[in-house]
C-alpha cells in the first residue's frame, strides 16, 4: 500500500522546518506558502519524511495509507 504525505493546511504556518529536513519533498515559496513537491513516501525518503512529521512545530504533517 502506498503511503502519502498529508498536510493540514489549517494548521500549517509555513515555517519551513520540513523543507530544512527534506527539500526534495517540501518547498517554501516566495510568498511563504508551503508546497509538497512529492506526496508519495518512498523507502528512500521515508526516514526523512518521518523526521519532518515529528519536528513540525504545528503537527500539521501526517502520513496516510
Amino acid at each position: 500500500m502506498t503511503k502519502k504525505i498529508e498536510v493540514d493546511w489549517g494548521l500549517c504556518e509555513s515555517n519551513g522546518v520540513c523543507m530544512g529536513i527534506i527539500p526534495e519533498v517540501f518547498q517554501l515559496e516566495d510568498d511563504d506558502t508551503l508546497t509538497v513537491l512529492q506526496d508519495e513516501v518512498t523507502p528512500e525518503n521515508e526516514e526523512q519524511v518521518l523526521d519532518a512529521v515529528r519536528q513540525c512545530p504545528r503537527q500539521a504533517i501526517s502520513i496516510i495509507e
